[in-house]
């Protein structure tokens, strides 16, 4: 399973050429109304078995959550299930409000 830290997504994501990944938070919804990495599309864990078919497996996927756990599980799941361009978001949210958005509430 590949990782990104949050520094590199961030530098990623703010590079003036496309190409950019698809953010995948895996969090439940009150956790991504606490905080959120712009851009990103909430698909709590539980329900990415039955919502994989909204996901392209040709693109590359970064997948969020607050410590990086969830993401890393719902990672190898992808992996298994065909996707080949999955990223984890290693520390999740935590990591991004540490390196990148300290003014990001914390929980």
């Amino acid at each position: 399973m590949r990782q990104i830290t949050a520094t590199e997504l961030a530098e990623r994501l703010a590079a003036p050429q496309g190409g950019k990944p698809f953010l995948l938070d895996v969090r439940e919804p009150i956790e991504f109304e606490i905080c959120r990495i712009e851009g990103s599309t909430l698909m709590p864990m539980a329900s990415v078995p039955a919502r994989q078919t909204e996901l392209d497996p040709e693109d590359e996927i970064v997948v969020i959550c607050h410590h990086g756990g969830r993401s890393a599980q719902v990672c190898m799941f992808l992996e298994r299930q065909g996707f080949s361009r999955v990223i984890n978001l290693a520390g999740g949210v935590a990591a991004w409000a540490a390196q990148v958005d300290p003014a990001m509430p914390r929980y």
